[in-house]
């Protein structure tokens, strides 16, 4: 009997090839101009990126990635690198993996390109978003989908499930805050997870009136909700939490990163943090459960950025716990990951 050799395209949000000005610019035209981020028609999409953000948010995002590049270059990038190169050792023969990213390179288009030249029997996409978004999750499907289809394949594909309640995903977050709390001693954790614009968790509802209409929409996970980004994020709170055996008092969450006048979803991680130092919170240690990889916002937003804030505020210290990025209980929880999905191809599909 031939066994089937799978197709597995492991994707990320993408990084600027440097930390200089006209590649964070490339990088932000690319991002921003995606509709599944900026949710608005093309006219004013163009001339909001164009005319109001590209003349002045290059400078100071490259300013930020020159605090967190590395010799190795991108940390998003090499994490994901070394996440690849565990993946392939933990598979074997049976599947090649590549790695794609929605924006800049490596390119989704490229690894596809390179899966089809393996002469793989079928395609799994991995969004490594343990938490579904149409702004990460979707874009990046919708991105591999197009690919497929402008060359020509007919190869079965699928995609895996989103991960946030995931044993292997939780056990292997668990470990790596273990490590922090013990060796830093904090008076609280703090669960910061990428933001979104509120009309991004109303379009995953199901129902059309449960997301953001009541205090407790996110206290559980159901039909109406099921793909709600916030209440996922919540769900894996909760799981951490009480995998840590952290108090109702001892833990909580925020979203950070928000970007522009329009509504995010609440808290946000710098209002957050000022509150716990005021609340007496000496020593606060951060985890993002919404990265696996650290990158830009985990680098620079919080170990720089929210660590002085929440100094300034009156607190003492700001640890932040790193990510996934290679961990070994991440690279058996990828490939258990891709085992589980890959003989079930296609494996999700959203209503």
């Amino acid at each position: 009997m031939t066994t089937l050799r799978t197709g597995v395209l492991l994707s990320n949000l993408g990084t600027p090839d440097g930390p200089d000005v006209p590649a964070v610019r490339q990088y932000l035209r690319e991002f921003l101009m995606d509709p599944y981020v900026i949710d608005i028609p093309w006219p004013l999409r163009w001339f909001l990126v164009n005319a109001l953000i590209l003349p002045r948010r290059p400078r100071a995002s490259a300013h930020a990635y020159q605090q967190v590049w590395t010799e190795r270059g991108s940390p998003l990038l090499f994490h994901s690198e070394d996440l690849l190169a565990g993946v392939r050792d933990a598979l074997g023969p049976s599947f090649a993996v590549e790695l794609g990213m929605r924006y800049g390179a490596p390119s989704i288009p490229d690894a596809l390109d390179r899966l089809l030249a393996a002469q793989v029997d079928r395609l799994l996409f991995v969004p490594l978003y343990p938490q579904y978004s149409l702004a990460a999750t979707e874009t990046g499907w919708q991105h591999f989908v197009v690919a497929c289809t402008r060359r020509g394949s007919a190869l079965p594909r699928g995609r895996t499930a989103d991960f946030y309640a995931d044993d292997g995903f939780i056990a292997a977050f668990e470990s790596v805050i273990r490590d922090t709390t013990a060796e830093f001693g904090p008076d609280h954790v703090l669960f910061s997870f990428h933001g979104l614009p509120e009309r991004h968790v109303k379009k995953t509802d199901l129902s059309g009136s449960h997301c953001l209409a009541s205090a407790g929409c996110c206290d559980a996970i159901g039909e109406a909700n099921r793909h709600c980004y916030r209440a996922q994020s919540m769900m894996t709170a909760r799981l951490l939490a009480a995998r840590l055996g952290l108090g109702a008092d001892g833990w909580s969450v925020s979203f950070q990163s928000r970007l522009g006048r329009t509504p995010w979803i609440r808290p946000f991680t710098d209002e957050v943090l000022p509150e716990l130092a005021k609340k007496g919170v000496r020593r606060v240690a951060v985890t993002c459960p919404a990265f696996v990889a650290d990158c830009l916002e985990t680098l620079e937003e919080i170990a720089i950025r929210a660590r002085d804030a929440f100094r300034a505020a009156g607190g003492e210290d700001l640890r932040l716990g790193p990510s996934l990025n290679a961990h070994p209980l991440w690279v058996s929880a990828v490939a258990d990951l891709v085992r589980r999905h890959a003989a079930h191809v296609p494996v999700h599909a959203l209503a």
